[in-house]
């Protein structure tokens, strides 16, 4: 499989990130699982949360995997 692109915008004003794969956006997400869902769901299957945040496949923007704005 050809390799994906994949970006994590910065926190938006809700705490959410919007996720992209090649160009495509796939929702917000406000976690680490929230991110591993949408990943699965564009075919980068077996990926858990650990992964997520390990991955080079991911460019973050504002901020890496511990960045998640707690939303109230």
């Amino acid at each position: 499989m050809a390799e994906r692109r994949v970006i994590v915008d910065r926190p938006g004003e809700g705490g959410g990130r919007r996720v992209q794969v090649d160009g495509e956006s796939l929702g917000m997400a406000y976690n680490l699982h929230d991110l591993s869902v949408f990943l699965e769901r564009a075919g980068l299957e077996g990926l858990d949360e650990l992964d997520v945040a390990m991955s080079p496949l991911i460019e973050w923007h504002g901020g890496g995997p511990e960045v998640w704005p707690a939303t109230d």
